[in-house]
């Protein structure tokens, strides 16, 4: 089977080499040339993704992976279309749909009768149906779920665990048409080899993924929410929360300094925008948003202020050990520290310092003497072993994501804090 997938990025690259692996002639279509090349020049940047160098080597070596930026070399013949082209929003958390009707328009172009187009990229609930369905239709002059078939089936995995996601979590599948869904559900049994859940439609499909986004956002809020009630209280809730989910019924998240990432900070929008009465999720997303601030007047209060005190935020990334800063919250926290009189520098491992520096923030170094405070923001596993004596003029540190032991620096004379966590 001759499969295009559109969209080589943190998730699409994994996803069109293991359609390789699975037994598909992959041809991947991406406008950056550099992402092109790398594929097709084996050098590939793969440090959010373990194996994706190699299997991605594999399969080229193969003659089952390649990739292209000319839409038609890449969609003229293909059996089956996977789009993951990413969907992002504006300010007011509204989608730009601007990329992602390209992609759709080179793919109604260039599609053939009999071929199958699956959305992966997360969409609004209708959008399959109202908004790219129509338009494959209009371009094509084909008919959708009779010429051709369309479906949703959400991406559901993480970088840095892609593959491992690819094979474990069920595929939902959910089609405009009941004949739309069973080609789904046929393509991925055919290549993957987790268990493929047919849903009764698109919208099924496309609200799955977004139920999936809304639980953990609300469930981080919830953490929050009682990670600052025993922050008032001189409680560690952090016990509280472990106390709690012994209990078979109870599953509370992790408090932290929010929540970051592609996913969780913009699939919410989604439903809020949408829905008539949204009042729990929309709540939810505000208090999230809250946190970097509510961290920086932790420190605050640690310090005694911050105006002119020198903070180093530990992690430009939005999670730990992934070089992704998408919607991190090093930047909110950064801006809140600012706005609180810090001189704020920030150090990140992944990045690196050119990283760091790409992003618009001076690079500081834990143990240069410099900082006068240091906050936790990503939990990478090289700050674990973080001691007073290798962070020189520290007097105050605020882990925001409560990884680390609090006796050496108290017992350093090290004013600590977490969040929820005396």
């Amino acid at each position: 089977m001759r499969v295009c997938v559109v969209g080589l990025g943190k998730m699409g690259l994994p996803v069109a080499v293991r359609l390789a692996e699975g037994g598909a002639t992959v041809t991947g279509l991406d406008v950056d040339t550099s992402v092109v090349d790398a594929l097709n020049g084996g050098d590939l940047d793969a440090a959010n993704e373990p194996g994706l160098s190699e299997r991605a080597a594999a399969q080229r070596s193969a003659g089952r992976l390649r990739a292209t930026v000319n839409a038609a070399d890449a969609l003229d013949g293909a059996d089956a279309v996977v789009v993951l082209v990413r969907l992002v929003i504006d300010a007011e958390g509204h989608p730009d749909y601007r990329n992602l009707d390209a992609a759709t328009a080179e793919i109604g172009r260039h599609l053939r009768a009999g071929a199958l187009v699956c959305y992966e990229t997360t969409l609004p609930v209708g959008d399959t149906r109202t908004r790219f369905a129509p338009a494959l239709e209009a371009l094509s002059g084909l008919r959708a779920g009779s010429d051709f078939h369309v479906c949703f089936s959400p991406e559901r995995v993480s970088a840095g665990s892609v593959f491992r996601d690819l094979d474990t979590y069920p595929k939902l599948v959910g089609g405009v048409t009941d004949a739309c869904a069973d080609a789904g559900a046929a393509f991925y049994r055919s290549h993957l080899s987790a268990e493929v859940w047919r849903l009764s439609s698109s919208e099924s499909a496309e609200l799955t993924k977004i139920a999936e986004a809304l639980y953990r956002d609300v469930n981080i809020a919830l953490a929050n929410e009682i990670a600052r009630f025993a922050d008032e209280r001189g409680l560690d809730a952090g016990e509280v929360i472990r106390a709690a989910n012994s209990q078979p019924y109870s599953s509370i998240h992790q408090p932290g300094l929010g929540v970051g990432g592609h996913c969780i900070p913009v699939y919410p929008n989604f439903f809020i925008n949408a829905a008539s009465d949204a009042r729990l999720t929309s709540t939810a997303r505000r208090l999230s948003t809250e946190m970097p601030a509510y961290g920086a007047q932790r420190l605050a209060a640690l310090l005694g202020g911050l105006q002119d005190r020198r903070v180093l935020v530990l992690g430009l990334a939005f999670r730990g050990d992934v070089r992704e800063a998408g919607f991190s919250m090093a930047v909110p926290l950064v801006a809140a520290l600012r706005t609180g009189g810090a001189s704020v520098r920030v150090h990140d491992p992944v990045f690196g310092r050119e990283g760091v520096e790409e992003q618009g923030y001076a690079w500081g170094e834990p143990g240069d003497g410099w900082a006068e405070a240091l906050v936790l923001q990503a939990a990478h596993s090289a700050y674990r072993d973080l001691a007073p004596q290798r962070t020189p003029g520290v007097v105050a540190v605020l882990d925001g994501r409560n990884v680390l032991d609090p006796a050496p620096w108290r017992a350093a004379g090290v004013a600590f804090a977490g969040i929820g966590r005396p």
